[in-house]
């Protein structure tokens, strides 16, 4: 009986190595051995390393003259250094020179220098970015590059195998390998609009931009973030679909900027505890707590206490993932909304408006939000503006202001826009905003 239960077993193993090595390339020089070589070679020429600069401030009380006079401390040459990091990215349209990376790869940068395969090096400009997808164009004047042919996030299912090419801690056209561990993830960062595709494949400090390859050599996703306590890779890594950064490229190549679609509400979370206490007919939904007057829901008829359940004949199950599913349309798109009202299943059709740009508030406005970038959310749990970013030692940082709060108040006057809030900061020396952060309110005090 252990004899056959052993026979057994290697036999299911031989069955399942075989099943396994199916998918991949059985062929090398003629000879079966599984190997990814053919398809490497094929595909990473069209990944770049990215070095980019940046001159910051010396920074603190050390590099003011008068503090270092006050107490006698010599005098530092400068005030200023150069920052170097590196990044990755993929080269998407070898004719115009057009790479996609991430936003937070080229933020700021003073320089972009690019590298390919074979040792050359080029200046590059950035043609636009977007820091809610954190997806960034780039642009060099090349010629003989190669691209990587985008395919179809859509058809990525979990399981499948696929490959991270990029420049880890500088290594450049390193090469990992794994499966597609899970899809549709969500609140990895504080704010943005978040659809990952999560992979084993080693993601590490310096892939960011960088390709994640199927094996038919299709581009399916931007390698963007990693959870980890020590900063390395314990194989949980996240790609931003391509569905998401070829719609950004294509607005930000056809517009200059990203025009993102606005329904107009605001809205919480329905769960089984809420739909008993509003004798919901559903227990899963986005809830319209508000309707903005001439918004695209008003015109489609929406109103408070509608659930809203579907988009496209897409499943909604709370406030979050309409936030996406919303935030990643264009302006001007058609949508389907389906949404219980009182017992009764409805649907209800209306174009997307756009969301007003983000805004960067400088001294003109309030000299103690220099720094921060304010948006309208396209749907929000709260009414207020959005904080979209924050630079890190700016005038709003100093005060507190972190990028997701929410501000609902400044001196108790209710901001529900970007107009409400220039309007009111402009008009007071002292601020005192009322913030919404996560689950907390807070008040911070802005001079």
């Amino acid at each position: 009986m252990i004899n056959n239960f052993r026979i057994l077993s290697a036999g299911l193993l031989l069955v399942l190595s075989a099943a396994t090595w199916a998918a991949l390339p059985a062929m090398v020089n003629d000879e079966e051995l599984p190997s990814l070589a053919p398809l490497v070679e094929r595909v990473s020429p069209a990944v770049v390393n990215i070095r980019v600069s940046q001159t910051v401030s010396t920074g603190g009380h050390f590099g003011d003259e008068a503090f270092r006079r006050f107490f006698g401390l010599p005098d530092m040459p400068g005030g200023e250094r150069e920052v170097a990091s590196a990044g990755s990215g993929v080269i998407v349209d070898a004719e115009n020179g057009y790479i996609l990376t991430n936003h937070h790869v080229v933020d700021q940068a003073d320089q972009i220098q690019i590298s390919t395969m074979d040792g050359e090096i080029f200046d590059a400009e950035i043609v636009g970015s977007d820091a809610a997808t954190d997806i960034a164009v780039i642009k060099v004047d090349a010629k003989g590059l190669t691209d990587m042919p985008i395919g179809d996030s859509e058809r990525v299912r979990v399981g499948d195998f696929v490959l991270a090419i990029g420049n880890p801690f500088g290594l450049g056209h390193t090469v990992t390998s794994g499966i597609v561990s899970a899809l549709g993830r969500s609140g990895i960062s504080r704010d943005g609009y978040e659809d990952f595709i999560q992979t084993d494949a080693s993601i590490n400090p310096g892939n960011s931009g960088g390709a994640l390859v199927n094996l038919r050599g299709e581009l399916v996703g931007i390698n963007s973030a990693i959870i980890s306590r020590t900063g390395g890779n314990v194989g949980i890594g996240f790609a931003v679909p391509t569905e998401i950064a070829s719609s950004i490229m294509r607005q930000i190549l056809d517009f200059g900027e990203v025009r993102r679609g606005l329904l107009g509400v605001s809205i919480a979370d329905i769960n089984p505890e809420t739909a008993e206490a509003l004798n919901s007919p559903v227990n899963a939904g986005a809830l319209i707590t508000r309707v903005e007057p001439g918004s695209a829901a008003e015109d489609a008829g929406l109103q408070v206490d509608d659930i809203i359940v579907g988009v496209n004949d897409k499943k909604i199950s709370g406030a979050a993932e309409l936030r996406n599913t919303i935030g990643l349309m264009r302006s001007g798109d058609e949508v389907e909304i389906e949404f219980f009202r009182d017992n009764d299943k409805r649907k209800a059709s209306t174009e997307l408006g756009q969301q007003r740009a983000a805004a960067t508030v400088g001294a003109e406005i309030h000299p103690g939000l220099v720094g921060a970038q304010f948006a309208e959310s396209s749907a929000s749990r709260v009414d207020g503006v959005e904080v979209t970013a924050v630079e890190p030692g700016s005038p709003a940082a100093q005060r507190g202001l972190r990028a997701g709060d929410i501000i609902t108040a400044i001196n108790r006057r209710p901001v529900r826009s970007l107009n409400e809030l220039n309007e009111i900061a402009s008009s007071y020396r002292i601020l005192f905003l009322l913030v919404q952060r996560g689950d907390r309110a807070l008040m911070l005090q802005i001079r």
